[in-house]
């Protein structure tokens, strides 16, 4: 994977945020924090984008014949299962 260089600026209490972090241990420099970041919104994209698809096929798939009584058996059932 190829890398792209980059410049941002930040305001001085970004700056100072990002070097405590560097400072507690938790990252070796200003560029792994940063990319951290990235990860971790597309890491929270990818989990929303999954989170809607699966709302939407509950819509999709109209209202069910089943009590919530079978429905919360099924539930436990499955997670029993794992």
């Amino acid at each position: 994977m190829s890398a792209v260089r980059k410049s941002i600026t930040f305001t001085q209490q970004q700056d100072n945020w990002i070097k405590s972090q560097i400072e507690e241990g938790l990252y070796t420099n200003d560029s792994e924090y940063i990319r951290d970041l990235i990860r971790k919104d597309q890491e929270s994209k990818q989990r929303l984008s999954e989170l809607k698809l699966a709302i939407q096929e509950g819509i999709d798939s109209g209202v069910s014949n089943r009590t919530i009584e079978d429905i919360w058996k099924e539930a436990e059932q499955r997670h029993a299962n794992k």
